[in-house]
């Protein structure tokens, strides 16, 4: 190794450890701005302000290219199972509200453009309500729905 090699790499090596901690300390990250984000969606408040907010002004198109599996009926005590997959292309996340929850925005999932857009979570459900499925690219969202129908919990003797 010659030594302008070695001075490269001992420039390269000292820049990723100095940033591994600046990283590690929370110098190079906003907690603050990241704080303020999941405040502000994730607050008791209508359907209309919470897609205001997550859609920031980009347009929804209603897609039948978004797979929502989720059970049509379910107890309002149990977490309710949902999957959601697409074959559309450049997904930069995929939100899931639920309409008559008191705060509507359940999840929102960042993808990185190497993954296949597919989540899976348990989400509670107050009441029957639409579940809406959001899923962001540039420009637009596409959007789909279902319906689950909840009812009381009834338990055996």
């Amino acid at each position: 190794m010659t030594t302008s090699n070695r001075r490269e790499f001992i420039k390269k090596a000292a820049t990723l450890t100095g940033y591994s901690v600046l990283s590690t300390v929370g110098l190079l990250n906003s907690r603050i701005a990241l704080a303020e984000w999941v405040a502000n969606n994730f607050e008791p408040s209508s359907m209309d302000q919470v897609l205001k907010n997550v859609l920031n002004g980009k347009p929804v198109v209603d897609s039948d290219e978004i797979h929502i599996k989720i059970p049509q009926t379910a107890d309002n005590k149990t977490p309710v199972p949902i999957t959601v997959q697409t074959d559309l292309k450049d997904i930069q996340s995929i939100s899931i509200l639920v309409e008559q929850n008191p705060v509507p925005l359940v999840a929102t999932f960042e993808l990185s453009s190497t993954l296949e857009p597919f989540v899976s979570t348990r989400l509670q459900l107050m009441r029957s309500s639409f579940v809406f499925v959001l899923l962001e690219t540039e420009n637009i969202f596409y959007g789909a729905k279902q319906i689950v129908t909840v009812s009381e919990g009834i338990c055996g003797a």
